[in-house]
């Protein structure tokens, strides 16, 4: 019985999947629609700082704030009392 399950969950999802490509309809989307107005293209090296250098300064930046801001001093480790 579980193998049938399993069938119908797969003849399902891959009938979804069928139908969403068949509905969507990427060849539109070369057409320009009135007011578009496209930027301009960006360069490689303006495409890697902005999505590759940029969120890794953003994370450097909040990690580095957050160790800044962080004043317990549970870190330092309590010598182990011997029984």
């Amino acid at each position: 019985m579980d193998k049938k399950n399993a069938l119908r969950a797969g003849a399902v999802a891959a009938g979804t999947t069928l139908m969403m490509l068949l509905m969507s309809s990427p060849a539109l989307a070369l057409t320009p629609d009135d007011g578009d107005d496209p930027a301009p293209k960006l360069s490689v090296l303006d495409t890697l700082g902005l999505y590759v250098a940029a969120p890794i300064a953003l994370f450097l930046l909040i990690a580095g704030l957050v160790m800044v801001g962080d004043k317990s001093k549970d870190r330092v480790k309590k010598p182990q009392k011997q029984a």
